[in-house]
């Protein structure tokens, strides 16, 4: 299985960027690991919030192929903890999902559009963070998970 990490917008701050390569490279010992990034629409600038959603969800769309299995972020989305997402890539693992996708909206969420070609919706947390925050923090639980999976000593429960 191969894990893609799609995201809206600009290239990964530098601040963040490390964090993210680091725990990028640990999950590819476990699996496969690529992010995209899909830029913002041009001219997002003034856009109403319906709209840039719209753009956005045609952009992401066109990114995403058919037989990807797709995990939107979305704060209305169902929580799991740790282990519980540990289980369900593992689950999906045994299910022989070929190409395990999760999606990062931008600053206003996702169109109905996309949530509806989801697979699944989960939301990292109640909290509001920051987009490239997020980034970090999905690519850092992906690595938990997959240390969990294989009983290693990263994660203390």
């Amino acid at each position: 299985m191969k894990i893609i990490l799609y995201s809206i917008g600009k290239e990964n701050d530098g601040m963040l960027k490390l964090g993210i390569e680091d725990f990028s490279k640990r999950i590819s010992h476990y699996y496969p690991v690529e992010w995209k990034i899909i830029p913002a629409p041009k001219n997002k600038l003034g856009l109403p919030e319906k709209e840039l959603k719209l753009k956005e969800a045609a952009l992401i769309l066109q990114s995403i192929k058919k037989e990807d299995y797709l995990v939107a972020l979305d704060e209305k989305g169902s929580m799991l903890s740790s282990t519980q997402l540990a289980s369900w890539i593992q689950t999906r693992a045994n299910e022989s999902v070929k190409q395990l996708a999760f999606l990062i909206g931008g600053a206003y969420g996702l169109d109905e559009s996309v949530l509806t070609r989801a697979n699944f919706v989960w939301s990292l947390s109640l909290l509001t963070f920051p987009h490239q925050l997020v980034r970090l923090i999905l690519a850092e639980q992906i690595y938990r998970a997959c240390t969990i999976i294989k009983n290693e000593k990263y994660h203390h429960a």
